[in-house]
This record gives structure tokens, C-alpha cells and sequence, in this order.
């Protein structure tokens, strides 16, 4: 009887003990599991943020008809044809799902899709290879969390000898700098800031500034204006010159219209324009939009001609 007892209590025991470690197997993983939603979380906020002020949105969902976003199929109309814009969304076959955080570095970099494809430089990562390591990361984050879209898009479709991709290397060698940037440490931070929103983010240069008939961009004078921006359209001149430029305008005047698109005059923004500020500017928050202001304000005035 004693032998029975002893044995009951041994197996209670060890039930009980294994009850209990189980208790705390489960507390641990979620002690542990905690901080990395939460981490993983906080990269996807700051990720769409990211993707605001990149300006991925627009160029990367079909405009007419409209599409689902971030699908692709944007018809960009160049001097050398029409480029249609990639699926980005994270579908494995047509957008970017078997891509690997490298992966997405080196497209955005420098230009090279993961099989080694060399990108046109109607997508751009001459703007985008001054990004950072962290927003990189963060961006890569909140692209991975939105919902996948399995859509083809269209082939290039562009004009003899601009259809050649080995023709894209020596271009590089004139025009792409990988890791270009207009950061200078000589300047105050929210100067730093304001160009990095402008060049390497919103990358407003590859409008905003002329290229020539091979298709790069005249950095002697950015900003000018491009005689030949999207869909043949002129580009305005947003250096300060008092004529040509916007020097007649305030830096709240700046930060007024990249946020509502209201000109100084009361006259609303039309064209091209209306799309960034509708999906990324307007998203911004007011110290960043001061800080490209400030960084806009200290152009080089250009009268552009």
C-alpha cells in the first residue's frame, strides 16, 4: 500500500512538473516573441513612411485604367519609348516575393535585378543609391507586408538602339554613381535632411533637372527645370532665381505647397505634380518638409537657359 502511495505521489510530481514547465516554455516565448512584433511592427511604420516620401506609389500602379496598387504596369512615355513599371507587391512570380532584403539593396543601389539584369535607368537608382542602410531595411519591411498581386505588366516598349540593355553600361559609366549624394558634412542638419528628402528619396532631380539626348542628367545645374520630363512635358525651374525659379518665393511658401499644392498665388498645382503631393509630399511630416524648403531655398539660382 505504502509502495502504491509512493508511487502516485512520484507520478503526480513529475505531471505537475511538467505542467509547470510548460507554463513557462509558453511565458518565454512570449517574453521573447513580444519585442520582435513589436520591432517588426515598428519597421513596417517606418517602412511606409519611407515609401511616402519615395514616391512608389504612383509609379508603380497603373494609372488608365486605374490598377491595384503597386501592381505596376505604369506607362512612363520618354524620348526613347514607353516603359511599364514592375509589380512590386510581394507575389513570388510577377513581383517581388522570392527577393531576399540583398536582393532589393542591390536593385535599388545599383540598378541590378537578383539574376544580374542590368535596370533602366527610366527606374531611379542613381536618386535611390544615396538611401540608407536603415530605410532601406524599413522600406524592404513595409513591402513585405502589404497584400501580393499576381498581375504580369507589359514589356518596354522603346525605340531603336534604346531597347539594347548592353547599351546601359556604358551610360553608367558616364551617369551612375553608385552611392551619390548631396549630404555635405559642412552643413547644418536640417540642410542635410532637406537633401536627402530631395535628391536620394524623392529623388525631384530626375524631373527636375535636363538631360541630354542620352539621357543624363546635367548635376552642374540641378533642379533647373527639364525642357523633356514625363510624357514630353516641360519641368519647372525650382532654383531660387528670381525670375525663372521660385526665388520670389518664402520657404513657408515651399512647405505650404509641397503639403496642399497651393500655389503662392492661391492657384492649385496641375499635371504631374498633383500625383506627388497627393501620394508623397502631403504625407510628410512639417519638420521635413521645412528641411527640404531650407535645402531648396540654397539652390544655386539657375535661370535654366
Amino acid at each position: 500500500m505504502n509502495e502504491n502511495r509512493r508511487r502516485l505521489c512520484f507520478r503526480r510530481f513529475f505531471a505537475r512538473a511538467g505542467w509547470l514547465a510548460g507554463v513557462l516554455c509558453c511565458a518565454f516565448a512570449v517574453t521573447i516573441s513580444t519585442p520582435s512584433k513589436a520591432a517588426d511592427d515598428a519597421a513596417v511604420e517606418r517602412g511606409r513612411y519611407i515609401f511616402a516620401a519615395a514616391g512608389c506609389l504612383g509609379c508603380h500602379t497603373r494609372a488608365k485604367p486605374k490598377g491595384t496598387p503597386l501592381a505596376g504596369d505604369h506607362r512612363l512615355a520618354t524620348p526613347f519609348g514607353d516603359f511599364y513599371t514592375p509589380n512590386i507587391t510581394p507575389d513570388p512570380e510577377h513581383g517581388i516575393g522570392a527577393w531576399s532584403l540583398d536582393d532589393f539593396k542591390r536593385a535599388m543601389r545599383q540598378g541590378l535585378a537578383p539574376d544580374g539584369t542590368v535596370y533602366f535607368p527610366a527606374f531611379p537608382y542613381a536618386s535611390y543609391t544615396g538611401m540608407t542602410d536603415a530605410d532601406l531595411a524599413d522600406l524592404w519591411a513595409y513591402l513585405k507586408s502589404v497584400p501580393p498581386v499576381a498581375e504580369p505588366v507589359r514589356v518596354h516598349d522603346l525605340t531603336f538602339p534604346f531597347n539594347m540593355r548592353v547599351l546601359i553600361w556604358p551610360w553608367r559609366f558616364l551617369y551612375f554613381e553608385e552611392g551619390w549624394t548631396a549630404v555635405d558634412p559642412g552643413k547644418p542638419e536640417q540642410w542635410n535632411r532637406g537633401a536627402y528628402l530631395s535628391n536620394a528619396l524623392g529623388h525631384c532631380g530626375e524631373c527636375h533637372t535636363q538631360r541630354n539626348l542620352l539621357g543624363g542628367l546635367d548635376r552642374a545645374r540641378p533642379f533647373a527645370g527639364n525642357s523633356r520630363g514625363p510624357d514630353g512635358k516641360g519641368v519647372p525651374n525650382i532654383t531660387p532665381h528670381p525670375q525663372k525659379g521660385i526665388g520670389g518665393w518664402s520657404e513657408g511658401d515651399i512647405t505650404f505647397f509641397l503639403s496642399d499644392g497651393i500655389l503662392p498665388d492661391g492657384d492649385f498645382v496641375g499635371g504631374s505634380m498633383t500625383e506627388v503631393i497627393e501620394n508623397s509630399t502631403s504625407k510628410l511630416t512639417k519638420t521635413d518638409l521645412e528641411a527640404m524648403a531650407v535645402y531648396l531655398r540654397d539652390l544655386p539660382a539657375d535661370s535654366g537657359d
